[in-house]
């Protein structure tokens, strides 16, 4: 039983946050309800930025509520886990670590889903609703200044970088934990590595602004 224990626990820390987080919202809605790809249009990602600007505001709410509903899970299961573990003895980690940890296979889902050949999202929304379930203080700065970034600049690339940035330097200054901190840099570093294309437009001043008024 001890060895099964940690055996589900591991799953439900690793595996099941990664199965949930390649149920991409703007693949399945796109591909699946629309019959047309969204990985085909337009930047060609599969994110809600995209997704909004290709198909419009109709179905993007459906998008948010798969891509919110997966990290929330994710999450929950990674909790399991940890309670699983520490209920035959294993006590490795806190329910904290096992959210970062979790977010973390829930993030690798997400940009890389083995079942749509490894090309996803971005993982803002997704690692914002992350931000949320792991601590109010974490989400006020990482929700703020993607917020703040991208109504003044426009830019949603630019508040999505600074999210990346500031995730693990939050999970620092509120837990000085080390292992929610080495978690967080690289979900962090994984935000920032996803946006790397839009770094370089940014520098070069190619990069496009948001708008609500989507492309014809």
């Amino acid at each position: 039983m001890s060895v099964l224990s940690i055996l589900g626990g591991i799953l439900l820390l690793t595996v099941v946050p990664y199965i949930l987080g390649c149920s991409n919202g703007a693949i399945l809605v796109s591909k699946y309800i629309l019959r047309d790809d969204i990985r085909g249009h337009g930047s060609g990602n599969a994110g809600l930025t995209n997704f909004y600007r290709v198909f419009g505001g109709g179905l993007t709410a459906v998008v948010v509520l798969a891509d919110a509903l997966k990290a929330v899970f994710a999450l929950l299961a990674g909790m399991l886990g940890a309670w699983l573990m520490s209920r035959f003895g294993h006590d490795w980690l806190s329910a904290t670590q096992a959210k970062y940890i979790s977010g973390l296979f829930c993030e690798l889902g997400h940009m890389f889903p083995v079942m749509f050949g490894f090309k996803g999202g971005k993982g803002i929304m997704s690692g914002g609703i992350i931000a949320i379930m792991i601590d109010w203080r974490v989400a006020v700065v990482v929700w703020g200044s993607f917020l703040i970034l991208a109504v003044l600049t426009k830019y949603v690339s630019l508040g999505s970088v600074s999210t990346g940035i500031l995730f693990p330097v939050m999970a620092w200054l509120v837990y000085h934990d080390p292992i929610c901190l080495i978690f967080a840099i690289v979900v962090g570093g994984l935000i920032v590595f996803q946006h790397r294309g839009n770094i370089n437009r940014l520098i070069h001043g190619t990069e496009s602004k948001f708008s609500f008024h989507r492309a014809s």
